[in-house]
């Protein structure tokens, strides 16, 4: 048996052994997600049984280095767990901006002791973490942020405020963009903070949204003292690494290309709408574009792993993440489309427990923000001309 094959059957083994049953299945919606934290909110204890378990061993960061509590797995170890979760439908153990936006941030631009001190608690899920970017006044023009961190010698105090920062008011920590030098461009003298989201000074509000729910949020700074330890990389110098997160944040928002329900949309169809003498759904056309858009996704799943190999480097996807955010976003609108085509009286039901509080129509409406979180579509499709095409500007 090769090396591989044996961590296959060891890989295998665990999961069957540690799972729980309750976990082996995708999640319900957004409130069945496990973000960990401080204070986690659960909809069922095994949530974090799982997680606990899956981050003792690494592998809620499977490829991460074993020094700062990732699993120190190759990516061909990485896969095969990959490929063992899903055969036993094991859903995420846990979602977290800490490991799919700052931790390989981290990774390339901290320090050693920010390292020791963030990375191996984003691996245990035990600090939820927000993003800092977008203001009233910069939100595809991120470089005109105007949020500023004054220096006072060993800390900073920063004032000012951001907007549709993702769960702000949920989170423990910040990963921040803030201005502490005008004197340059516009893109020079941004620095990269990282700060306790309980220091004396922040507050959140939360933004309803048209799905009547309020993931989003105002966070308003009020001389927040942060000491310059957390600065992450050189002060003036956070551009670039805040261009590097995005690259991850881009990938990461493309996931949502592939779905997360606990049925395909044919089994939804056809729980819906029925079946024909031939075993065949009974709309042609709906039919069809649900043919036509599993085959799409499978042809990006495809492609995206093809990019990731050539990636190997350890440089990120660079601007080709704005490819797969602009084409994953697209597809999970197509998606929730047909969707509400498939849907009957359960697309027009906006509450009640029979229609999941309308679960169907508010994802759907949630789903347009896709195109504008992360960076718009627009953005996405000039950094594509620009980048990857070269065309001139």
């Amino acid at each position: 048996m090769s090396e591989i094959e044996q961590f296959r059957e060891s890989t295998r083994a665990w999961l069957e052994a540690n799972c729980p049953q309750s976990m082996r299945a995708p999640a319900k919606g957004e409130g069945d997600v496990y973000w960990g934290g401080r204070n986690p909110e659960m909809s069922h204890p095994d949530q974090k049984i799982w997680a606990d378990r899956m981050g003792e061993r690494g592998w809620t960061t499977p490829e991460w280095p074993a020094e700062y509590g990732g699993g120190g797995l190759s990516k061909e170890q990485t896969k095969v767990l990959r490929e063992e979760m899903r055969r036993i439908g094991a859903r995420n153990p846990l979602d977290s901006f800490g490991i799919s936006m700052l931790g390989p941030a981290l990774l390339k631009y901290g320090s050693e002791e920010q390292k020791k001190e963030h990375l191996p608690r984003i691996v245990r899920g035990e600090i939820r973490w927000c993003q800092g970017y977008s203001e009233p006044g910069a939100g595809s023009d991120l470089a005109s942020l105007q949020t500023r961190a004054e220096d006072k010698g060993d800390h900073y105090l920063v004032s000012g405020q951001k907007v549709w920062t993702s769960y702000a008011d949920k989170a423990d920590w910040i990963f921040c963009l803030t201005r502490t030098d005008n004197s340059g461009t516009k893109h020079e003298g941004i620095s990269f903070l990282l700060f306790d989201m309980a220091s004396e000074g922040v507050t959140t509000r939360p933004i309803k949204l048209i799905s009547g729910k309020s993931p989003f949020c105002e966070t308003f700074f009020d001389n927040v003292r942060v000491p310059k330890a957390n600065l992450m990389g050189e002060e003036g110098k956070g551009w670039e690494i805040a261009k590097y997160l995005l690259t991850h944040e881009r990938e990461m928002i493309s996931g949502f290309g592939f779905g997360s329900s606990r049925r395909t949309l044919a089994q939804l169809a056809r729980d819906e709408i029925g079946i024909g003498s031939d075993g065949r759904l009974e709309d042609p056309i709906l039919r069809k574009d649900i043919a036509q858009l599993e085959l799409d996704v499978l042809a990006f799943g495809a492609t995206m792993e093809r990019v990731r190999d050539e990636a190997k480097a350890g440089q990120g996807l660079g601007a080709a993440s704005s490819i797969f955010k602009y084409y994953g976003t697209e597809l999970n609108k197509r998606r929730y489309e047909l969707i509400m085509s498939a849907s009957g009286e359960q697309a027009l039901a906006w509450e009640g427990e029979a229609y999941n509080g309308g679960d169907t129509p508010r994802a759907w409406l949630r789903t347009k923000a896709n195109s504008i979180e992360g960076g718009t579509s627009e953005i996405q499709l000039n950094i594509i001309a620009k980048r990857v095409l070269g065309l001139p500007s």
